[in-house]
C-alpha cells in the first residue's frame, strides 16, 4: 500500500471500501465460528468455501466484470506451488483455531502474526528491523502472553497451538505473496483465482482421508434426530454458513484490491483494530463469550503494539522522501548562488 491515500480517492470511496471490508471480515469470522461449533469437518467446510468462490470468479469473468481475464496455465500453477501450500495450511489452521477457541479470543490466539512477520522478513529478505519496530513486536508479544496466561477462563491448549501455527504460516505467506505476484504479472485477481482453485485440489485428499465419515454424516443429515426442535441441523448450518462465507470470501478478494488502491497503511490498521474489537463484542453477543480483564488487557496491548508498528513504518517510509526533498533544496540553492567575483 502507498503511504498516503491516493489523491483521486474520495472520502466516500475510502469509507465505503473500509466499511465493506469490515462487514465482510466480521461476517466471515462469525459465520465460520457458527458453523464450526456444529460441524465436525472443518476442512470440508473450507473446501466448500473455496469452491463457491471459484464459481463466483467464473460467473463474474463470464460477465466481464473483472479487470483481468481468468486463465489456466500449468506453468503458472507450478510457480504458485509454495503460495498454494501455505494458503491451505494457513486457512486450515485458522479454521481449527476458531473451532477450539472463543470468537472473542481468536484475535489473541493469532496475535503473534506481526512479530513472526518481522522475523520471517528479516530471515528471508535479509532486512534489519529498527529498534522501534522491535519494541512494537515486543508489545504485541507481551499482549499475546497476557491473554494466554492471565485470561482467567479455561483455554484450549490445542486452539492456542493452532493459533500460533496459523500466525507462523500467515507471516511466511505475507513474504511469499510478493514473489507469487510476479508469476501472475502482478495481478491480484489472477493470484486470488489460482490460489482458490488450486487450494481445492490440495485439500480434497485430506478431506477424503481424514474427514470422510464426518462428511457422509453431514451430507446425509445423520444428526437430524438429535437436533433440538426448531434448531438448525448441522447440515443446514453448514449449507447456510458455506454460502455466506463463500460469497464473503470472494467479495473480500475484490475488496482487498480496492483497499490497496484507495487506503493507506494507517487506515488499514485502524480498520483492523476496529474489526478485532467488534469481533470480541459480537462474540459476547452471539456466542455468550466472557471478556475477562486479562483478555481485554491482552487485546488492548496487541492493538497498541500494532498501532505503534504502523506509525513507525509510516514514519520510516516518509524519511527517504524527506531526505530527497532536502537534497533537492540544497541543489537548487547551489544553482542559485551568484558566481564568484
Amino acid at each position: 500500500m502507498s503511504p498516503q491515500t491516493q489523491p483521486g480517492s474520495s472520502k466516500a470511496m475510502v469509507t465505503g471500501v473500509v466499511s465493506f471490508y469490515l462487514v465482510a471480515a466480521l461476517a466471515m469470522v462469525m459465520a465460520n465460528k457458527w458453523v464450526l461449533n456444529v460441524t465436525p469437518a472443518p476442512l470440508f467446510f473450507l473446501a466448500t468455501q473455496l469452491f463457491i468462490a471459484v464459481v463466483l470468479f467464473l460467473i463474474t469473468d463470464a460477465l466481464r466484470l473483472l479487470p483481468d481475464r481468468l486463465s489456466f496455465d500449468t506453468k503458472v500453477c507450478r510457480g504458485l506451488g509454495p503460495m498454494v501450500g501455505l494458503n491451505v495450511l494457513g486457512l486450515s489452521f485458522s479454521n481449527y483455531t476458531l473451532k477450539y477457541v472463543d470468537a472473542s479470543f481468536y484475535q489473541v490466539a493469532r496475535g503473534l502474526v506481526l512479530p513472526f512477520t518481522v522475523c520471517v522478513s528479516g530471515f528471508v529478505l535479509h532486512t534489519r528491523p529498527s529498534l522501534r519496530i522491535l519494541i512494537s513486536c515486543g508489545l504485541v508479544t507481551m499482549g499475546f502472553f497476557c491473554g494466554v496466561l492471565l485470561d482467567g477462563t479455561p483455554l484450549s491448549g490445542i486452539g492456542i497451538f493452532f493459533g500460533v501455527a496459523s500466525s507462523t504460516i500467515t507471516a511466511t505467506h505475507s513474504v511469499v505473496i510478493k514473489q507469487s505476484l510476479a508469476v501472475v504479472n502482478n495481478s491480484t485477481i489472477l493470484l486470488s483465482w489460482y490460489t482458490n482453485l488450486l487450494s481445492i485440489f490440495v485439500l480434497m485428499p485430506f478431506v477424503i482421508l481424514g474427514e470422510g465419515g464426518s462428511v457422509l454424516k453431514l451430507l446425509f443429515n445423520v444428526d437430524e434426530l438429535v437436533t433440538a426442535p426448531g434448531a438448525m441441523s448441522p447440515r443446514q448450518a453448514y449449507v447456510w454458513g458455506s454460502l455466506i462465507t463463500g460469497c464473503m470470501g470472494f467479495m473480500m478478494s475484490l475488496a482487498s484490491l480496492l483497499s490497496i488502491k484507495v487506503t493507506s497503511p494507517i487506515t488499514h490498521m485502524v480498520s483492523s483494530a476496529v474489526r478485532g474489537v467488534a469481533a470480541s463484542i459480537l462474540g459476547v453477543w452471539l456466542f455468550h463469550d466472557v471478556i475477562t480483564t486479562g483478555r481485554a488487557a491482552s487485546i488492548g496491548i496487541i492493538l497498541a503494539g500494532s498501532f505503534y508498528y504502523t506509525w513507525v513504518k509510516h514514519q520510516e517510509s516518509e524519511a527517504p522522501k524527506a531526505d530527497e526533498r532536502v537534497k533537492m533544496a540544497d541543489l537548487e540553492a547551489g544553482q542559485q548562488k551568484p558566481p564568484p567575483e
